[in-house]
């Protein structure tokens, strides 16, 4: 069975994505090493479930995530698949013992990222991730990290997104007018940062991240802006870091009490039209008009194995009515039907 894919248009430019896509975090050795024969099984695995999208960053890895794709999509045919890389962070060589993120990285090159949304920061990150994936094109490029999380403080994000705005935001629209990409936004973790940003140019596509799942849904005005103005969006994070899948954690941290008392609630639901919480958790974000894909990360085979037979199962639209009327979810989505 083929997975179901989504088409995003804009201004005749027009990509074709899976509904399911695969986040690179954890073959960039996120949390735990992977040897390179398992990243690569992974990614085979993905091909060959009919996963087309593949998104992926710098950032990941600091640079392992792009190069394990090169070697791995080497040789498939590169306009059946939408691939997406980020700008905003170019890497720096370090001696060993000064690499960045030793607890949260592992095995991986000595670099540092260096913050820089500049005209010429973002084109030498671009020529970079082109380098490191072996491609002559990336089908979309987000700025990365443009959310308070990430920055610190409010003031510090106006600095950087100003910085793009004033540079970077030019070597995009470069970028897209001369076909070295089909389109740009930004890959965040804060709809607000999303939203702000969106309101400021002529974005394509952007990436969020945790914040439009079965677990919340506060980011409405974002994902409605987004659908106004025919721009796509990949969601990533659908399991809220793991707690609608049947983990211990939600958004990196410990399960508050409150959360944990609305996951069991939503499971309770779910199991009354014979779905799992984690196959209604990934079927939600498509219900949106705006929504072209959910990225999943998989650090196993077998994990990316589960993302696919998840992918394909239907979800019965009695549940999506039923948490309607709980107040679980909003009870107009868009207007696209479940299943």
């Amino acid at each position: 069975m083929q997975l179901r894919t989504r088409v995003w248009e804009r201004q005749g430019r027009r990509l074709t994505f899976t509904e399911l896509g695969l986040g690179t975090a954890p073959l960039g050795n996120l949390y735990r090493a992977i040897p390179d024969a398992e990243a690569r099984a992974l990614i085979e695995a993905a091909w060959a479930g009919g996963v087309r999208h593949f998104d992926t960053a710098p950032l990941y890895g600091y640079g392992l995530a792009e190069t394990r794709l090169n070697g791995a999509l080497r040789g498939k045919d590169r306009d059946s698949l939408v691939l997406a890389s980020k700008v905003g962070r170019l890497l720096r060589a370090v001696p060993f013992e000064g690499r960045e993120g030793p607890d949260k990285w592992f095995e991986v090159p000595s670099r540092v990222g260096v913050y820089d949304f500049t005209h010429d920061g973002v084109l030498r990150s671009f020529e970079a991730s082109l380098e490191r994936l072996g491609v002559d094109r990336i089908d979309v490029l987000y700025a990365h990290d443009l959310d308070l999380r990430n920055q610190g403080s409010q003031a510090a994000l106006d600095a950087r997104v100003d910085e793009l705005m004033d540079g970077g935001y030019r070597a995009l629209l470069r970028l897209r007018d001369e076909g070295s990409i089909a389109g740009f936004g930004a890959g965040v973790n804060e709809w607000q940062a999303a939203k702000a940003i969106a309101e400021r140019g002529d974005f394509d596509l952007f990436l969020l991240a945790g914040r439009w799942t079965l677990l919340e849904q506060e980011a409405r005005p974002f994902m409605d802006l987004c659908a106004e103005r025919g721009i796509g969006v990949v969601v990533g994070g659908a399991y809220n870091s793991g707690v609608l899948a049947g983990g211990a954690h939600y958004d990196y941290g410990a399960v508050p009490a409150e959360v944990r008392a609305r996951v069991e609630r939503l499971r309770a639901a779910c199991a009354g039209h014979g779905v799992a919480l984690k196959e209604a958790a990934f079927r939600f974000p498509l219900l949106h008009p705006a929504v072209v894909c959910v990225a999943l990360g998989s650090q196993t085979v077998a994990e990316m194995e589960d993302n696919l037979r998840v992918a394909h199962v239907r979800v019965p639209e009695g549940l999506w009515a039923e948490l309607a009327a709980e107040g679980l979810i909003p009870e107009d989505l868009g207007g696209r039907p479940g299943g």
